[in-house]
């Protein structure tokens, strides 16, 4: 299946080439009005029911018939458009059919779920439309005759970020292979301002002195720039833009914090610019390594495709085919010129980068998407702070939707601004996803009629346009996120973005910037503390289907809506039972996150004379190769080097890895060992890295012994070593992407959530019946046997027993 998925992959792109990408746009544009024209009028048609069934059942028909036959590219358009078909079909019906109402609340209700329903289908032709050819590039050569290769100005902003993640950043970025008199490497602090440094309480005014004095030791020390400014002003756009007046290069490598470059980085991206003087922005995905909370909590991480890869595989490939690609805020690379003319970063929104691309679009410049991961980032370790990140997501979206109105702005094509319109609108989901959950509710609680149409009806309009909506997404999506993921992770925002959504609309101008939180630790296992409204909603949600059961038992009539109603309320309640498995939040100890590998490599143990063990740090800090010459070639003779060990290198991070010792090997392991002798692919070239033991254990299947070590040379040779083979290959972050990418089907992913709400919202069941019956043992039972009647019972009983035997 994967390689079938990678040959349909190939089949679903257009060639990067400017020319035939025009060709093909209008092509595709052509294709879509003329088959339009015949679907449009069947629309609207008045049919019969039965009719009605055979028309939807041949359009359905059809789409599963070009899925059966692969995903091929030609039949993509006409899958996308006999979907399309169904969805406005239902509308049709839904508008002029179905409106009908009793009363005042019957009308609101009404109103408010119809509102929903054109929502999503909006977002669904919207997206259909987006993605109807995703791009595929492939890097383009670097230039690298004199006078044509430009210069780049790397800037890594930073507010509160640790100095140990920062300095895993710097170091790769100055790593990067690409000459370094045409590289310049800042470090952009934000949290080491004069105004942070002499503010009024003392503690925090000596904290980011420190970290001021700290940041500036570290970008000296490994030969990178540090600036601050005077005043924190427009959040991460103020930081850049103040940071532009300081720099002269002719691109801008913007970093995020946590976003560790491979060493190929530059070598992928800048061709782009020499061949395309109007190109402003060369955008990469952001690839983790760390899971986020629904990943982690829910025990998925590795095995399903991450929540932002459908973003990042397909639908910025999709807008890069009209041209409408856009900033992701880091890993991207953008002309300083055009970048000047606008200004700047854009700063009247939360989410400058994508306002920023927008200017830029508008004045006619182009961008590009390489689909490559060349970057390793972290994602919020808790769902407090997942939350933090999305809402400030979507309340900049939404400031970009009223502030800056993409279809007044001038200087886009029509495509283009219907691409950000859907970047844009998509973040009204958290209303069309409560009127959802709520809609059940209305009806078998409180009994409002705001639906008015029989069970055969919504059989022939509404249920064909629901699976042509599912096969559609498992079409374009269903390597990159699998069915009812989308409705997990949306649920988990709702409740708290709808809010948030609001609020902008009240004040567009009113949200403030806040920073992700990262490297986050738990110590132990705990509940959420914003699991309470998920709590609330779904005990709502089990008391409605027990009084929609009742109501089922002694019903006379309309016995079949209500049944509807409960499978509708089934479903929300199998969506919430996972949003509660998310919500009991796994420990977290380990600072830095390691990342599974399998790379061969031999532990040893060296021993120097008390003369030369400086001099043999000196030679290893050069690389203890061959090569070395002198008084370094002569400490390497001079130590005592034990025979090294064979094991395999299981996984890594900046700071540590963990080796397997095969015990089929008869091998002695010397938990002594303290060098790691490993071919370095992105360097090139064999590493010799001090390490110290930390713990060993057995297998789970006894065959081998995990040996944890840390990687002690701190130098700046040590953490280039250090770094560079732990994040700076680009083909191993391209296999772990690759590898989490698969289809596993509808049915499939519907049974997956069933399973994994089942299993870990079970054990937050169990240890909430645990702290109940704690809780009840304390406060009701423990004062009852505390009373002096209950403490003399015993006494009493005694007393009652002899008077009943005299």
């Amino acid at each position: 299946m994967a390689k079938q998925d990678a040959d349909d992959d190939q089949r679903l792109t257009v060639p990067a080439r400017g020319g035939k990408r025009l060709a093909e746009r209008l092509g595709v544009l052509a294709l879509w009005a003329a088959v339009a024209l015949v679907l449009l009028p069947a629309i609207a048609v008045r049919v019969d029911l039965a009719a009605q069934f055979v028309m939807a059942g041949a359009a359905v028909g059809l789409m599963l018939l070009m899925r059966s036959l692969g995903y091929v590219r030609r039949f993509r358009v006409f899958f996308l458009l006999l979907s399309s078909f169904l969805l406005l079909r239902y509308l049709w019906w839904r508008t002029f059919n179905t409106l009908a109402y009793d009363n005042l609340f019957d009308f609101i209700f009404m109103v408010a779920l119809y509102v929903a329903e054109v929502y999503g289908i909006s977002i669904a032709l919207l997206s259909f439309f987006v993605n109807v050819y995703p791009l595929k590039r492939e890097p383009l050569p670097l230039d690298t005759t004199p006078g044509k290769l430009p210069t780049v100005d790397v800037l890594i902003p930073t507010y509160n970020e640790p100095t140990e993640l920062l300095e895993v950043t710097l170091r790769a970025a100055l790593d990067m292979r690409y000459p370094a008199s045409h590289l310049r490497v800042y470090l952009l602090d934000d949290g080491g301002t004069v105004q942070k440094r002499t503010q009024a309480s003392p503690a925090k005014a000596a904290e980011a002195q420190q970290r001021h004095v700290d940041l500036q030791e570290l970008a000296a020390r490994h030969g990178g720039h540090y600036l601050t400014r005077e005043f924190n002003r427009n959040a991460k756009a103020g930081n850049v833009n103040e940071a532009l007046a300081h720099c002269q290069g002719d691109l801008v490598l913007i970093l995020d914090a946590d976003h560790v470059p491979t060493v190929d980085f530059l070598e992928k991206t800048v061709g782009f610019f020499q061949q395309d003087e109007k190109l402003y922005l060369v955008q990469t995905p952001h690839f983790f390594i760390n899971p986020d909370p629904v990943e982690k909590n829910l025990d998925m991480f590795g095995r399903m495709p991450p929540e932002n890869e459908m973003f990042y595989a397909v639908i910025q490939r999709g807008l890069d085919f009209w041209d409408g690609a856009y900033f992701c805020g880091s890993a991207a690379v953008i002309r300083r010129s055009h970048l000047d003319e606008v200004g700047g970063i854009g700063g009247v929104s939360i989410t400058e980068d994508a306002e920023t691309a927008m200017k830029l679009h508008a004045k006619g410049y182009r961008s590009a998407y390489l689909n490559e991961p060349l970057i390793s980032g972290l994602q919020p370790e808790t769902f407090s702070s997942f939350i933090v990140q999305r809402l400030r997501w979507a309340q900049g979206m939404v400031q970009l939707l009223l502030l800056r109105n993409v279809f007044m702005m001038k200087g886009m094509t029509i495509p283009q601004k219907l691409c950000y319109f859907s970047n844009t609108f998509y973040w009204f989901f958290s209303y069309a996803r409560v009127m959802l959950l709520l809609a059940p509710m209305a009806y078998l609680v409180l009994g409002l009629r705001f639906y008015n149409a029989s069970i055969p009806e919504f059989f022939a309009y509404g249920l064909p346009a629901m699976v042509g909506a599912i096969l559609t997404s498992d079409y374009l999506f269903g390597r990159y996120r699998w069915t009812l993921i989308s409705e997990l992770y949306e649920m988990l925002q709702s409740l708290f973005s709808l809010q948030a959504i609001f609020m902008v609309i009240r004040n567009p101008r009113a949200p403030s910037f806040n920073v992700t939180p990262k490297g986050e630790h738990l110590e132990h296992d705990t509940v959420s503390q914003l699991a309470g409204p998920f709590y609330f909603v779904y005990a709502a949600v089990v008391l409605t289907m027990v009084v929609g059961l009742v109501k089922l038992f002694h019903a006379h009539e309309h016995r079949d809506v209500i049944v509807s109603a409960l499978c509708w309320d089934l479903l929300n309640l199998i969506i919430l039972n996972a949003c509660i498995g998310v919500l009991y939040e796994r420990k977290q100890r380990r600072a830095t996150p390691r990342v599974p590998v399998d790379l061969p490599a031999e532990a040893m143990k060296i021993t120097t004379s008390s003369s030369t063990p400086q001099v043999l740090a000196e030679a290893i800090e050069e690389g203890a190769t061959l090569r070395l010459q002198g008084a370094a070639k002569a400490a390497v003779a001079e130590a005592v080097w034990h025979a090294p060990l064979l094991c395999r290198v299981i996984d890594i991070s900046a700071g540590g890895a963990q080796l397997q010792f095969d015990n089929a090997l008869g091998q002695e392991v010397d938990l002594e060992m303290n060098h790691l002798r490993i071919y370095n692919r992105a360097m090139g070239h064999e590493s010799l890295i001090p390490i110290e033991v930390r713990s060993s254990f057995s297998s789970r299947d006894k065959t081998s012994l995990i040996v944890g070590v840390r990687f002690t040379d701190r130098s700046v040779h040590g953490m280039s070593e250090s770094v560079s083979l732990s994040s700076g290959d680009s083909s191993r972050w391209a296999a772990f992407r690759a590898s989490r990418n698969q289809r596993l089907g509808i049915f499939g992913g519907i049974a997956l959530l069933v399973r994994l709400g089942t299993v870990h919202a079970g054990g937050q069941y169990v240890l909430f019946c645990k702290g109940l019956s704690s809780y009840l043992h304390r406060r009701v039972v423990a004062p009852i046997l505390a009373t002096r009647f209950v403490a003399t019972l015993p006494y009493r009983l005694k007393r009652f027993y002899r008077y009943l035997i005299q």
